[in-house]
């Protein structure tokens, strides 16, 4: 295993984000290989780590004031063993290859937990839409489908949001799409307006699914989110969901954050407060004091630093260090689940599973978005609309599902109760087993 992991490495020299993904998976695999050695035989792990395409072009777009821009754009199709590429679009100016790469690989094991027929895939570009008009956004998202629609469809690559992209960056690049094409086929994107093929709690699946996993994970101690004080980092639309719906269940969310900062409120968040200002009214944290004074915003202060039961990483990769670990874990945090891809460094990782806290890692806990976005996807097939409570209820059925497989995996090869070598070996062995019933290809 160590020597693939080099192997690997050499082949993607200075993609430190990607090589974290792969040696998390590849370092849980060995006791598989011992049941499995048809794995071994059939190289899979080695053509697992490699993706089965990489897109990288040229996004030239003009801003308001007549001025050219050029970014870059990235699509990487990982894995499609058990369906079409599946995975997000994520439009911020930290996406590079090696960021794209990472969040493809992940992609795989999330959408293989999910039982459904997705294969791993992952996209973005460099482009920031903060501050952007939408006539801007508009441009920039018609420039990058002129060159992604040669490579998309409802059977071939299914691109969805995430940082960045919502149902205004969707709706852009599906015009565009059906503009090039002369097609209107719903299935090749999803996270679309509920008036025109999205599906309703699509919005809502990745912070909810969250939650879901979360207290799976409390039931098997007996134990409920009912009465705990919580924190969620971010305050985009995962970390809102996930404030609604532990608040729903019972629990206070007294902190969330943004890049600058931490908004307290010890009295507990006001979420429509906070959806008003982030969904609407595309406003910062800071304008939340001047409705509910009881509340501050600590700039420049982490939100691992509020004392906590529970805490919910929603904002991105490596957000929660060492340190960070340290501090939460001394405040009595025994919950930590992950609604983000990868927020948790390896070294603050060591610590939540050294302590034995509950931890949900975020192939398996954030997996509630791209399983809505594969349900869509089956609405769109049949030009049928569900009503939000049958979502709803697909999407609790999934994740109870998934915490089922993550159990059931970790107690099977030697790790009971632990979720991160469940979720890894649960949602591998799916897709080494179709890789392997397909030959070598």
């Amino acid at each position: 295993m160590q020597d693939l992991i080099e192997r690997v490495r050499q082949r993607n020299l200075g993609q430190a984000l990607f090589m974290q993904a792969v040696e998390e998976v590849l370092e849980t695999l060995t006791p598989v290989l011992r049941d499995h050695p048809e794995i071994e035989k059939l190289n899979i792990l080695e053509r697992l780590t490699e993706p089965e395409r990489q897109i990288i072009f040229r996004v030239a777009w003009q801003d308001d004031q007549g001025s050219v821009h050029v970014n870059r754009g990235f699509r990487i199709g990982f894995n499609s063993a058990l369906g079409p590429y599946k995975g997000g679009l994520r439009f911020h100016p930290s996406v590079d290859i090696s960021v794209v790469k990472f969040l493809a690989f992940e992609q795989i094991f999330k959408n293989s937990l999910t039982g459904l027929q997705i294969g791993g895939a992952k996209g973005g570009a460099d482009f920031n839409p903060r501050g952007r008009s939408d006539t801007e956004v508009m441009r920039f998202c018609q420039s990058f489908m002129n060159e992604l629609y040669r490579h998309i469809g409802d059977q071939t690559d299914v691109p969805a949001g995430d940082i960045g992209v919502g149902s205004r960056e969707i709706g852009f690049l599906f015009g565009q799409y059906k503009k090039l094409t002369n097609r209107y086929e719903l299935g090749t994107l999803t996270g679309k307006g509920e008036g025109w093929g999205g599906s309703e709690g699509r919005k809502e699946a990745t912070g909810f699914g969250c939650v879901y996993f979360a207290t799976e994970m409390l039931g098997v101690r007996d134990d409920s989110l009912e009465g705990k004080t919580c924190v969620v980092s971010g305050s985009g639309n995962v970390a809102l969901y996930a404030m609604r719906k532990i608040q729903d269940l019972g629990g206070m969310v007294v902190a969330c954050s943004q890049s600058d900062g931490t908004l307290y409120d010890p009295s507990g968040i006001n979420f429509e407060t906070v959806r008003m200002l982030k969904e609407v009214e595309r406003k910062r944290l800071q304008d939340y004091v001047e409705l509910h004074p009881n509340s501050e915003f600590r700039e420049g202060r982490n939100v691992w630093e509020v004392e906590c039961d529970a805490a919910f990483p929603c904002a991105t990769q490596n957000e929660i260090l060492e340190c960070d670990a340290k501090t939460l874990l001394a405040n009595g945090c025994t919950l930590v689940c992950e609604g983000a891809n990868m927020p948790t460094h390896p070294e603050a990782l060591k610590l939540f599973r050294d302590a034995g806290i509950l931890f949900g890692p975020g192939k398996a806990a954030n997996a509630g978005g791209v399983a809505v976005s594969a349900l869509e996807m089956q609405q769109n097939a049949g030009w049928e609309s569900w009503s939000f409570a049958r979502v709803d209820n697909e999407l609790k059925r999934i994740m109870t599902s998934i915490h089922g497989t993550c159990l059931h995996y970790a107690d099977r090869f030697g790790s009971s109760g632990d979720y991160v070598v469940g979720a890894n070996i649960g949602g591998f062995l799916r897709v080494a087993h179709a890789m392997s019933a397909m030959g070598v290809t």
